[in-house]
């Protein structure tokens, strides 16, 4: 961050983000400066001890708070958590009291995914039981479940998968229906180029779309040789699309 704002200076009403998964689990502090802090908190990943086991990753309520503690001390404005549904070993009543854990961190904002199970793409997801999946009915109450507690907890549905306090600026922008949405997902700014760094990173510069290399040695490699680590890309027209270069 150093090193880019050095070069390209932000302007004085930007909005920084930080992202932060791995990080809980480690007990790393929150890093000054952002404004806005993504940690996960996996459908319960977390805070039920059997679901943490069935995905295999560790991670506790106090680490989740601790972490967002120190965000807001360290001057944060906002706290996103992500919850994820579909997980093995999930249940509706089980779900139910992670969201009872989630509204004691009150966050500003929360984004409820549903669990997409591709173990044939993701390597980690190949050591997840498929049998312990929940069906689909199951599945449906849980996020039907999700979005009447929120919303009763005063989080505004913002759409597809996310939700605001009243307080917050999306939820401000969709009242006032000045809410826009780009491929990175909800935004109170209108539409521009987007650019990303970093390995697999997405970008979207004009009607073109382009992504980074996935692994970091190759995306090292490229950088090296004075190239774009860039994979693969398509143009957003009705007759045109171009593949890797």
């Amino acid at each position: 961050m150093a090193m880019l704002t050095q070069r390209y200076p932000l302007a004085e009403n930007a909005e920084c983000s930080i992202e932060v998964d791995r990080a809980p689990r480690r007990r790393q502090g929150a890093h000054a400066g952002a404004g806005r802090l993504q940690p996960h908190v996996d459908g319960g990943a977390g805070l039920r001890l059997e679901v943490q086991k069935a995905v295999n990753r560790l991670q506790s309520f106090e680490m989740t708070r601790e972490t967002i503690e120190a965000a807001r001390a360290a001057g944060f404005k906002s706290v996103n958590l992500d919850l994820i549904y579909g997980l093995p070993k999930q249940t509706r009543q089980g779900f139910a009291r992670t969201l009872d854990r989630v509204l004691e961190l009150s966050p500003e904002r929360i984004a409820l995914y549903h669990y997409a199970h591709l173990p044939e793409r993701f390597k980690p997801q190949r050591r997840i039981v498929a049998a312990e999946l929940p069906p689909s009915e199951e599945k449906t109450h849980i996020m039907l479940d999700a979005i009447t507690r929120l919303s009763d907890a005063g989080y505004r549905y913002i759409g597809m998968d996310h939700f605001a306090k009243d307080a917050d600026e999306l939820a401000r922008a969709q009242v006032l229906g000045r809410l826009h949405r780009n491929f990175q997902g909800y935004s109170t700014r209108p539409d521009c180029d987007l650019i990303g760094l970093g390995v697999s990173s997405i970008s979207k510069v004009g009607p073109t779309y382009s992504q980074n290399v996935r692994e970091l040695d190759e995306y090292y490699d490229r950088l090296r040789a004075g190239g774009l680590p860039t994979a693969r890309g398509c143009c957003s027209t009705a007759t045109t699309c171009c593949a890797a270069p």
